[in-house]
């Protein structure tokens, strides 16, 4: 069977109405000794059957998180998704949309955005939300580059408890900007309220945290929150939103923006992406958001219609007026973590995140009883925290990968500081059994 469905009287057609005599000629340009000359070594062609048991023997070597018992996290996490995320997001009404161009012809996709806009808002306490962004990591850039817009200042201070590959997008936005960032230290897990009260001063535009932080530990976010309004810089909170389920919302504890990974809501790991950043803010700050704004409203028959409020990218209005160049947002991601949210409602998403508490304390518990592991830090954590471990973690990741088990991250590659650490999540997902698996597994190393 030929995969290729031009024959060989196509391709003469088509060379000849461009005035080639061979497709070599089409690369001319191409100096002859660079140009590969003989035949590739490449096995010889299969047919369709042969080559789809081919795949499958290959695709048979990847493990996934259903093949082992994953404790990894640092931003990315194994939680349940619902079935009936899967069944909206297959309709093609949704999976074929873009981005709605022409509003008024779009109005599923917009009214799908503007119902995730509402839930956002509902979990972070905010006033508005805008439609999406590509990723946490984006999305915290946008609001250190809003809060500098809001007040007119050009320096920022950010949490090293923050997620370094956040800080590290961070850096690369400012690089064409005339802004400053300064890292506040973290001490025993958390934010130093001193050391990041020291680097807050008049020139501050944002006090960027993370809650739960990289490290999984609560901040002290009531003290941070008075640190940058009394400078009057705008306090941005970057949160798990699944944490939301059980810990107080940002725009309770006086968040001026809210953003975070949106991945735990019904958005499988997919080996790195694709990922949801959503963002949310004060209402007196709306016209600063980056990306686009769905709203509500009456059309000409007096029935309601949804319609882009708000889009401030460069491509649709004056260069120098635009917040942000951030060209599209994460439209089926969105209706993913909408769907989850909806599907799980109030309770389901306050189940989820008191089983994910829950079950990290235990096996924090179970961890900590084997010999030589201790929590590194003793402040309090949600579902993620950091173990001090009397092995090298490169060691406990390729021995328990062989009984299936992903027993978490290497603290290491991010803060060489904390060597022989170990960053272990825990979901509502993983079993007592599969716990007490990874404690034994754990004690049973030297």
């Amino acid at each position: 069977m030929k995969y290729l469905p031009n024959t060989d009287e196509d391709r003469q057609e088509m060379l000849a109405a461009i005035g080639a005599r061979s497709v070599e000629d089409l690369f001319n340009d191409v100096p002859k000794e660079v140009k590969f000359k003989g035949q590739l070594k490449l096995p010889a062609a299969m047919s369709e059957p042969e080559l789809l048991a081919h795949l499958s023997k290959l695709a048979a070597k990847n493990g996934d998180a259903n093949d082992y018992a994953c404790f990894l996290g640092g931003g990315v996490y194994d939680h349940f998704i619902p079935s009936t995320v899967a069944a909206v997001l297959s309709r093609n009404e949704f999976y074929t949309a873009y981005t709605p161009y022409q509003p008024e012809v779009s109005q599923g996709v917009l009214q799908s955005i503007f119902e995730y806009q509402t839930v956002i808002c509902q979990i972070t306490g905010m006033d508005v939300s805008q439609a999406s962004m590509y990723d946490a990591g984006t999305a915290v850039a946008e609001a250190a580059l809003m809060a500098c817009a809001v007040t007119g200042r050009k320096e920022i201070v950010i949490s090293e408890a923050v997620h370094p590959e956040y800080r590290a997008v961070l850096q690369t936005y400012i690089q064409a900007q005339d802004v400053k960032v300064h890292v506040a230290p973290a001490k025993d897990g958390q934010t130093d309220p001193e050391k990041l009260a020291a680097l807050v001063n008049d020139q501050t535009a944002g006090v960027i945290i993370q809650n739960p932080n990289f490290f999984g530990c609560l901040e002290p976010v009531e003290e941070i929150e008075k640190i940058a309004h009394a400078k009057g810089a705008l306090y941005v909170v970057d949160v798990d939103p699944i944490s939301l389920g059980v810990l107080k919302a940002p725009g309770d504890y006086g968040a001026d923006i809210v953003c975070g990974e949106g991945q735990p809501l019904g958005n499988p790991m997919s080996f790195g992406g694709p990922y949801l950043g959503f963002f949310a803010a004060k209402e007196k700050f709306v016209r600063r958001m980056a990306g686009r704004i769905i709203g509500q409203t009456l059309d000409v028959r007096g029935q309601r219609a949804w319609v882009l409020t708000l889009q401030t990218r460069e491509q649709h209005i004056r260069r120098e007026k635009a917040t942000s160049n951030i060209c599209s947002n994460e439209a089926l991601n969105a209706l993913a973590a909408l769907v989850y949210l909806v599907t799980m409602g109030k309770q389901g998403l306050h189940e989820v995140a008191q089983l994910s508490l829950q079950k990290a304390h235990y096996a924090a518990k179970r961890i900590t009883a084997q010999n030589g592991y201790e929590l590194a830090f003793k402040a309090p954590f949600f579902k993620e925290f950091a173990v001090k471990t009397p092995v090298a973690p490169e060691k406990i990741s390729a021995e328990l990968a062989k009984k299936g088990i992903l027993p978490g991250l290497d603290l290491a590659k991010f803060y060489p500081a904390y060597k022989n650490h170990l960053l272990v999540a825990v979901t509502e997902r993983r079993t007592k059994d599969e716990i007490d698996a990874l404690a034994a597994g754990l004690g049973g190393l030297k």
